[in-house]
C-alpha cells in the first residue's frame, strides 16, 4: 500500500512516476560505424565517416549491440521480437549532423517485462512490481561544449553514434522512494549483465523522469518530463520536487504544461527548457538505409546461454544458505561486491558467517580507507583463511579484528600472522585457573554481590579474564571455569 501522498490545502494528493533510462550499450563499436566508444577520448577523435554523416556512407548495425540489448530483455524477462525496425527521428541540432537519429518508435527490439523492487531493502513485504513498456535501441546525438569560448560553442561528435538502449517504465512509481528503488534494480541487473557500466557520472546512464499528480485514484495528470537526470539521488530530489510544485500550481488555479525541464541539483529546482513534443513533431518514417532486424533461434539462444545468476536468484540462493534477507540484499546489489562474496564461499568459508563479517567488518574497513571491493587488500581467500582460524577455535573474534586491520596494513595471510605475533587462542586450563583466580582474588566485593544476586557481573569477570591474557583465552573454557569457580 502506498502511504506517499502530498498534503495541499485541497486535501491529498497522488504522485505518479515513469522512467525513461537511456543506457550506454556496452560495446567497443558505435551502433552503425567501427568507430570506438572508448570514454575520455580527446574531442572529435572517435568519428567515423558514418558517424559525421558524410554523404553517400550507409550505416551497417553492429551485432553485439544487438545482442546486449537481447540479453538485457531476457534478463527482465521480457518479450523479446525477432523483427525489429529502425526509424529516423527528424529534428535539427548542432550536435546531430545527420539531421536526424536513427531509433525505434514503431517496432522497438524489446517488448514488455517487469521488474521488482524492494523499496526497503530490510522489509520483504515492500517488494512491488513495476512494468516495462519496451526496450528500444538507437544512436547518441555529439555533446555541445559551451565552456571552450567566450563567444561560441565547439561541437564533440565522439559519443555521435554510440549504441543507446532506452528502457521505458510504465507509469507505475508512486514515491521518490520507489522510483529510487527501480533505478537502482535497473542500475544492478544491467551491470549483472554487462550491457551497461551503469556509470551514470560518465553519462553511460541517465534518466528522463515523468512526474505528474492526481487525486488518490483519479485520471492521471498533465506529466512534465526532466530530461537527462544523472544520479538515483537527483531523479528522487526530482520526483519530490516537481510534484510538490504541480499540486502548489494547481491549487492557485494555474495549470500543468506538457512540457520539457532540466534539473538544477545546485538549487534543488526543475526550470521549463521547452514545450514537449510529440511523435508527430519528429515525423518518423522508416529509415530506408536499414533492413529491418529478422532473430533467429539460435541467436536468441546464444543470447540466453551468456546470462549470469542475477540479482534475485542470487539473493534467494544466499537465503537458503541462512544469510539474512538484509545481508543478502546488501550483497547482491552490485555486481562487484556479489562476485567478491562467491568467490570468498567458493573458497569455503560458511555462508552466514562470512555474510556477517563481510557487511560489517569488511565494508567497514574499505569505508574507512576509501576503497572499492575490487581494491580490497584482503582476497576472498585470505579473508576465507581469517574465518576459518576463527570457526577452528585457533583464535578468537577479538583477535580476528586485530589480525584483519594487520592484514589490511600489510597483505599478509592470516595464518602466518597469527604464528608470527603468538596470537593462536589458548584452551589451557592451567593458564585461565590462574589468571581466574587472581581475578577473583582482586574483586572479593565483587564476587560477593555477584552471589547475592548480581548476576550482571559475571560479564565483568570474563572481560577481565579475557583482558589480563591479552584476548588468546578460548571464551568458552573461560565461561565454564568461572562458572565452575563462582559457583
Amino acid at each position: 500500500m502506498n502511504d506517499y501522498r502530498i498534503q495541499g490545502e485541497t486535501g491529498e494528493w497522488e504522485v505518479v512516476v515513469g522512467l525513461e533510462v537511456h543506457a550506454q550499450v556496452t560495446s567497443n563499436a558505435k551502433l552503425f560505424s567501427g568507430a570506438s566508444t572508448e570514454f575520455g577520448a580527446e574531442p572529435n577523435t572517435q568519428v567515423s565517416l558514418v558517424d559525421a554523416a558524410m554523404p553517400g556512407m550507409l550505416p551497417v548495425p553492429n551485432r553485439e549491440c544487438i545482442r546486449q540489448a537481447v540479453r538485457t530483455g531476457m534478463a527482465l524477462e521480457a518479450k523479446i521480437n525477432k523483427w525489429s525496425r529502425f526509424d529516423r527521428k527528424n529534428y535539427f541540432y548542432a550536435d546531430l549532423p545527420q539531421g536526424y537519429q536513427i531509433s525505434q518508435l514503431y517496432h522497438p527490439l524489446v517488448g514488455e517485462g517487469e521488474l521488482e523492487v524492494l523499496v526497503d531493502e530490510k522489509d520483504e513485504s515492500s517488494a512491488k512490481r513495476i512494468g516495462i513498456e519496451r526496450i528500444h535501441v538507437e544512436q547518441d546525438a555529439g555533446k555541445l561544449m559551451h565552456d571552450q569560448h567566450a563567444t561560441m560553442s565547439y561541437v564533440d561528435l565522439n559519443r555521435c553514434g554510440v549504441a543507446l538502449m532506452e528502457i521505458v517504465s510504465r507509469p507505475d512509481m508512486r514515491s521518490p522512494a520507489e522510483t529510487g528503488a527501480y533505478l537502482r534494480k535497473l542500475r544492478s541487473i544491467l551491470r549483472y549483465v554487462g550491457s551497461c557500466d551503469g556509470n551514470m557520472e560518465e553519462g553511460s546512464m541517465r534518466a528522463d523522469v515523468n512526474v505528474s499528480v492526481r487525486k488518490p485514484g483519479g485520471e492521471l495528470g498533465t506529466r512534465t518530463e526532466t530530461k537527462n537526470v544523472n544520479s538515483v539521488r537527483f531523479v528522487m530530489a526530482v520526483v519530490e520536487h516537481e510534484a510538490k510544485r504541480q499540486v502548489e500550481l494547481l491549487e492557485s488555479g494555474g495549470e500543468i504544461a506538457q512540457e520539457t525541464r532540466l534539473y538544477d541539483p545546485d538549487k534543488n529546482v526543475t526550470r521549463s527548457l521547452r514545450s514537449k513534443e510529440d511523435a508527430h513533431d519528429y515525423r518518423y518514417f522508416p529509415d530506408p538505409d536499414l533492413l529491418p532486424l529478422e532473430l533467429d533461434d539460435a541467436f536468441l539462444e546464444e543470447c540466453r546461454a551468456t546470462l549470469p545468476e542475477l540479482p534475485d536468484a542470487k539473493r534467494k540462493r544466499y537465503q537458503e544458505q541462512g544469510i539474512t534477507p538484509y545481508n543478502a540484499s546488501v550483497l547482491t546489489a552490485e555486481v562487484e561486491t556479489a562476485r567478491w562474496f562467491d568467490a570468498l564461499l567458493d573458497a569455503g568459508a560458511e555462508p552466514k558467517q562470512a555474510a556477517n563479517w563481510v557487511v560489517a567488518e569488511l565494508f567497514g574497513a574499505l569505508n574507512r580507507r576509501g576503497e572499492s571491493i575490487e581494491a580490497s587488500p584482503v582476497t576472498p581467500g585470505q579473508a576465507a583463511e581469517l574465518l576459518g582460524l576463527v570457526a577452528d577455535g585457533t583464535i578468537s573474534g577479538t583477535i580476528a579484528k586485530q589480525v584483519f586491520e594487520i592484514m589490511l596494513e600489510t597483505g599478509q595471510g592470516a595464518g602466518a600472522i597469527v604464528e608470527e605475533r603468538g596470537l593462536r587462542q589458548t584452551s589451557d586450563t592451567g593458564a585461565i585457573d590462574a589468571e581466574i583466580d587472581r581475578i577473583l582474588a582482586a574483586n572479593a566485593d565483587k564476587v560477593e554481590q555477584y552471589k547475592a544476586g548480581k548476576q550482571q557481573l559475571f560479564g565483568f569477570f570474563v572481560g577481565q579474564t579475557m583482558k589480563a591474557m591479552a584476548g588468546k583465552a578460548n571464551p568458552q573454557v573461560v565461561n565454564e571455569r568461572l562458572r565452575a569457580k563462582l559457583s
